[in-house]
């Protein structure tokens, strides 16, 4: 109690007053409140060890709001501590309060204790109630809880492990998976397990091993769902009881404890195991309403139904099914069990299975047991089964009979589809379709095919066994007996019953090769080959299409397909197409009369690049140019329609594109511009999947000899017309020529009196003059040859030094010095024409016997080619001569035969009249003229020749036509005649 002082000496305020009212209310409160929150008596404690759930209770008075508190005893850890309201029971007068632990009871001791509150006002606590768990010492066994739980899929669910006093924990596996665990007291460990799935059939496992990995203790979850039920449904098969039906979903949970149980209209029952969701349960009476529960661990579901019972008849399948079979129908019977259809309506259902397709047929009636089925096939088999349901009212079909099986009788088979395959000759082949099992119509003993003429007696029938489609034909007998045109081919099929009608196709014997249509490109879909032509309205009548390998020509084994009239278009699809390959596509009417060819396709199923290059690829020089040529490629290795033609140029390994022909009947193709050298050429074909391999040809280009031979006639025109110009301008002007390159020589100036009569020439020999005559026993005598003797050196009384003979070697000589009168010195002249040459010296005319040259110092010496002589003689000119003595003109002249041993002389030798006669100018003689190849040549063109001493020319002697001067030099016959051109005086 507070202690309140009042001091008397102070005056009363208002405002203490109101504060101590309040303060003094305030503790009245409280201690009214202290009175009332008592502390909670008598705890009690409840498990329910499969939920996992404590229930606790207690006597509190009054009070509504308990602070709760849960430790795990061991440990002292709070495991739950909340503030909860509670109401007494009224019931048992008592506070009860539910805890769910995540942990199971089992896995730790509990400590739970309770306090009353009233705002912030709590009471004391209650006495500790401990809840035992299974770790206690007296326990010492290893433990595993829960055992052998059920969970839904998606729970979590925790495991605890309690450890063997003395031994270590190790881990808990939950299946294969290690889990994480939490130690919750001294012995014990727990798991948790999140959002499980479900487990298998025996349900998962949960181990734990000691710290050695030994497995110690172990328990069982078993993970799945609550029952779900759908289409519950009750309906009758004897128009007595009741089948109840419905579809379940597999809950996972088996075996009697954990499976669903089934409780319909109250009456308990259960279902076998099966994983079939189709359950059904049978009720002996019919009731019109029904009620289905399903309950397992998990949960429990319910479903109903209600209806009448002529509103669910189901028939059940029919018994004993017998067939009796016709060639095209047969009729089915079958029986009943329950003698209460005879008076249902019914209606049925019959499946007819032929060659793996089924038809339906549907029949109704009372108490109905047996139908007829129609449009069979002959010696066909066939299937049957049969259901049933109620006409009125109907419900669902029953259930199928069992299958019955028969087989339908045989009759003629049906005629065979033929043609005929034509060479180019008379002969071919008539060829039909195998029969199918169905056309045959029973057991096949053959064919029979006939050629026959129409007007005429001739027929020939070929018997043919059932594996047998084809039969070769000549028709050349019958072309030349026959006046008929047309050959009828029939094939008939034998079966065990009979003959079928006949086939037959009309043969023209008037063959043409007239190809009546262009052939056009027939393109490959997924549908076959399209092919489409043109309607005729007057055409009435079938058509045939037919096709075969185009690389055949002979017998070709030929397909075919007929189209009904008014079609215009059909797609052919065959096993037998092969990509590659190239396919001839023939329309033909079929008619009355003959065949008649309307249209032609050609095809490929897939196009490939060809299978070989071109053939004979050749190459072949035109001037630069390169002419490639090549041939076709075989039908067979083409494999595609042709597109063109690419040519390559080869340097080294890479192929360089030259062209591309588009044209694919290009054969040749020309390569211009190329210089010389080698090159290789490919020429691959292609097709619209590619180009083929190539073929390969080599050429060396080499110089072109035409335009070559062209260049030299050219150049020597050119030549020529220039030489012509030359002349032509040499002869216009040839005035100007000789007076720039042959000016007239003038006439010498000597002082004195030139002007003498002219006599003979004194040829008498001076004394100084020698003959010497050699004979030489191996010359011809009848021959005779002027050589060159060299003269003797004189003294200074002009005598020669001795009378010594010349090397006798020689042929005999004749020396001759002329004289002249006049002594006066004449200046040399320069070679000019032979007009100059004959005005230096009027004299008289000489008769004389030339012999050697005889040159002076103004005059040119022309000296022998050393290997031209094998004796070594060589002119020498004459010491006084060119000393001055002597002066005058000399000419010389040396006639000289050769004979066979000399070299290579003159032929033609001067005659001595000839040498006589007198002297001219020899304008044609050249500088370089002595200096010859020969020895005879040297000598002809530079000895035997008068020589002036004021002259370098040579004097010819008269003879112009003698037959050496035929054998002059080209050269030097071209000088005289430009010197005769240039002196000519014409204009």
């Amino acid at each position: 109690m507070p202690h309140l002082s009042v001091n008397p000496s102070s005056k009363p305020n208002c405002s203490t007053v109101w504060l101590i009212s309040v303060l003094l209310g305030l503790l009245a409160v409280h201690t009214n409140a202290n009175d009332v929150l008592t502390v909670p008596q008598q705890v009690s404690l409840s498990t329910n060890m499969d939920s996992q759930q404590l229930s606790i209770s207690w006597l509190a008075g009054a009070a509504t709001t308990f602070d709760l508190m849960i430790l795990r005893t061991e440990l002292n850890e709070s495991v739950f501590y909340e503030t909860v309201s509670v109401m007494v029971s009224q019931l048992s007068g008592r506070h009860e309060w539910n805890w769910t632990s995540v942990e199971p009871l089992q896995c730790t001791s509990l400590s739970i204790k309770v306090r009353s509150r009233e705002g912030q006002s709590t009471s004391e606590w209650s006495n500790t109630e401990i809840l035992q768990g299974s770790d206690l010492p007296s326990e010492e066994e290893w433990q595993m809880f829960p055992l052998d739980r059920v969970v839904p899929v998606g729970a979590n669910t925790t495991f605890c492990c309690i450890v063997k006093e003395g031994e270590q924990f190790g881990t808990i596996n939950y299946g294969n998976t290690v889990m994480n665990t939490t130690r919750l007291s001294r012995r014990s460990y727990a798991t948790t397990v999140v959002n499980q799935g479900l487990s298998g059939p025996s349900g998962t496992n949960v181990i734990c091993y000691n710290s050695f990995k030994e497995l110690k203790i172990g328990a069982v979850v078993f993970v799945g769902y609550p029952p779900l039920l759908s289409d519950f449904v009750c309906e009758t098969h004897d128009l007595t009881s009741a089948v109840c039906l419905w579809n379940e979903r597999n809950t996972n949970l088996y075996k009697k404890t954990r499976g669903t149980r089934y409780t319909l209209n109250n009456r308990t029952f259960t279902l076998s195991w099966s994983l079939n969701p189709k359950k059904e349960c049978r009720v002996d009476h019919w009731e019109g309403n029904w009620t289905l529960v399903a309950v397992n661990p998990l949960g429990q579901y319910s479903l109903t139904d209600s209806a009448e019972l002529s509103h669910r008849v189901t028939p059940v399948a029919p018994e004993n099914l017998t067939s009796v079979a016709h060639a095209t129908n047969a009729t089915v019977l079958w029986q009943w069990k329950y003698d209460g259809y005879s008076s249902l309506a019914l209606v049925c259902q019959v499946e007819l299975t032929s060659q793996g397709y089924k038809t339906n047929h549907t029949f109704s009636g009372v108490d109905l047991r047996a139908v007829v089925l129609p449009d069979l096939y002959p010696y066909e088999d066939y299937s049957v089964q049969v259901r049933c349901g109620a006409q009125q009212n109907f419900w669902k079909w029953g259930s199928w009979s069992e299958t019955m099986s028969f087989k339908s009788s045989s009759i003629v088979p049906e005629a065979p589809d033929m043609w005929v395959w034509m060479n180019k000759d008379y002969t071919g082949q008539v060829i039909w379709k195998p029969l199918t099992r169905r056309q045959s119509r029973g057991l096949m003993t053959g064919y029979e095919v006939t050629l026959w003429s129409p007007g005429e007696s001739l027929q020939h029938t070929d018997i043919l066994p059932p594996d047998t489609f084809a039969v070769p034909v000549n028709l050349t007998q019958m072309a030349t007996a026959s006046s008929d045109n047309m050959v009828m081919a029939t094939v008939t099929a034998k079966n065990t019953e009979g003959v079928s009608l006949p086939a037959s196709v009309l043969i023209p014997l008037r063959l043409t090769d007239a190809d009546p249509r262009a052939v056009s490109q027939a393109v490959y879909t997924d549908s076959g080959f399209s092919l489409f032509w043109q309607s005729d309205v007057n055409t009435t009548c079938a058509y045939v299409v037919e096709w075969h390998n185009a690389s055949c020509k002979w017998n070709c084994p030929v397909d075919w397909i007929k189209v009904a009239p008014g079609n215009t278009n059909v797609s052919i699809e065959s096993a037998n197409f092969q990509p590659g390959v190239r396919y001839n596509f023939s329309l033909y009417s079929s008619s009355s009369e003959a065949p008649e060819l309307l249209q032609r396709w050609q095809g490929y199923m897939q196009e490939l690049v060809p299978s070989s290059p071109v053939l004979s690829l050749l190459t072949t020089q035109e001037d630069s140019d390169i002419l490639l040529t090549w041939g076709h490629i075989p039908l067979v290795s083409r494999r595609g329609f042709l597109l063109g033609y690419n040519i390559y140029i080869s340097s080294g390994s890479q192929l360089t594109l030259l062209a591309n022909l588009s044209d694919p009947g290009s054969r040749s193709y020309t390569v211009k511009g190329l210089s010389e050298g080698s090159y290789k050429f490919t020429v691959k074909a292609y097709t619209s999947a590619g180009e083929d391999t190539g073929a390969t040809a080599s050429i060396m280009l080499e110089p072109f000899t035409d335009w070559l031979i062209l260049e030299i006639l050219a150049s020597l025109g050119v030549t020529a017309l220039f030489l012509v110009i030359v002349t032509f301008l040499c002869y216009k002007k040839r005035k100007w020529v000789k007076k720039a390159f042959y000016p007239d020589i003038p006439e010498p100036k000597l002082p004195g009196d030139w002007s003498r009569s002219q006599a003979p020439l004194d040829v008498k020999p001076p004394h100084h003059s020698l003959v010497h005559m050699v004979e030489r026993p191996e010359w011809d005598s009848s021959k005779e040859a002027l050589v060159v003797i060299p003269e003797e050196d004189e003294d200074e009384d002009g005598q020669g030094i001795g009378d010594e003979l010349v090397d006798t070697d020689e042929p005999t000589s004749l020396r001759y010095y002329n004289q002249v009168v006049d002594e006066r010195p004449i200046r040399p002249r320069y070679p000019d024409s032979s007009d100059s040459s004959a005005s230096s010296l009027d004299s008289a005319r000489t008769d004389v016997t030339y012999t050697g040259i005889q040159t002076s110092g103004s005059s040119f010496v022309f000296q022998l080619d050393p290997q031209g002589s094998s004796e070594g003689h060589q002119p020498q000119a004459d010491p006084s001569f060119c000393a001055g003595g002597g002066g005058g003109y000399r000419p010389q002249m040396q006639s000289r035969v050769p004979s066979d041993d000399t070299g290579p002389a003159s032929p033609n030798p001067f005659p001595e009249s000839q040498a006589a006669s007198g002297y001219k100018p020899q304008s044609s003689w050249q500088m370089d003229s002595p200096v010859d190849d020969g020895e005879g040549r040297s000598r002809a063109s530079s000895l035997g020749s008068p020589t002036s001493i004021a002259s370098t020319q040579f004097l010819l002697p008269d003879g112009e036509d003698h037959t050496e001067d035929k054998r002059q030099p080209s050269s030097s016959a071209a000088t005289t005649w430009l010197t005769n051109l240039l002196s000519s005086t014409k204009p």
